[in-house]
């Protein structure tokens, strides 16, 4: 199998964030355990399989991806095994990403992968990490709750927002969608903490103003790392 980061790395810059950061919080919030270090090993090796899995479903040729397949597939067993071993109760949340997955099957089926409930999907996929992680240390869902709304929340409006940055630019109903969405946001934002509510307002200010600025994808992909930070920051406070 030869190796070449250009084979093995997808250029799914954005999605990094949305793996890590509902993984450290949930982390933060929940307190470190040494099972946390196979869950994120686990957790970036399973998005990395489930890339090229739906890559090999789109194109109708696994062939060309078995090398990923294999690979990805082998450290997402080991490492899940090890967190399946430390704490059997994570096994509880296969049957809600089994159905998520399915959903993200369907649709690189039908090669409408950037269609907006699929997004939204991997939006929940990833933001369950705040519970799975809490589950790994063993504390009660209610205690990552608030961080999980959070993470859910921000990525959502994310979703609709850069809708309307990149592929849906000019769409009003897209634009209408997104707006609203962020002022629902900052209210339920507000309701957790004020600082929070402040931050979501500074989010849904740019999704009614940038939409009519000729940004380019990687200043939208910038400005999102920093709020992604800010987020971070005032849920672990």
């Amino acid at each position: 199998m030869r190796f070449s980061r250009r084979r093995f790395v997808p250029p799914q810059h954005g999605a990094w964030a949305m793996l890590l950061l509902p993984y450290l919080i949930g982390v933060v919030t929940a307190g470190f355990r040494w099972p946390h270090v196979p869950l994120l090993l686990a957790w970036l090796s399973g998005y990395l399989l489930s890339y090229y899995a739906l890559l090999a479903v789109k194109s109708r040729r696994p062939r060309k991806f078995q090398d990923q397949l294999l690979a990805y597939g082998v450290s997402t067993a080991l490492f899940g095994l090890l967190v399946v071993l430390a704490g059997p109760r994570v096994l509880l949340y296969g049957p809600l990403f089994v159905v998520l997955l399915g959903v993200n099957t369907w649709y690189a089926w039908r090669r409408q992968e950037r269609a907006m409930l699929n997004d939204l999907v991997s939006v929940v996929q990833s933001c369950l990490m705040v519970f799975v992680a809490g589950t790994v240390a063993g504390v009660p869902p209610a205690d990552v709750a608030v961080p999980f709304t959070v993470a859910l929340l921000y990525f959502t409006g994310t979703v609709l927002y850069v809708k309307t940055m990149i592929r849906e630019r000019g769409s009003v109903a897209h634009y209408r969608a997104s707006v609203a969405y962020h002022l629902v946001a900052v209210a339920v934002a507000t309701w957790l903490s004020w600082p929070l509510g402040v931050l979501f307002g500074v989010l849904a200010l740019r999704a009614v103003v940038l939409p009519r600025r000729p940004l380019t994808p990687k200043q939208v992909g910038l400005l999102e790392i920093g709020a992604c930070l800010l987020i971070g920051t005032l849920v672990l406070q």
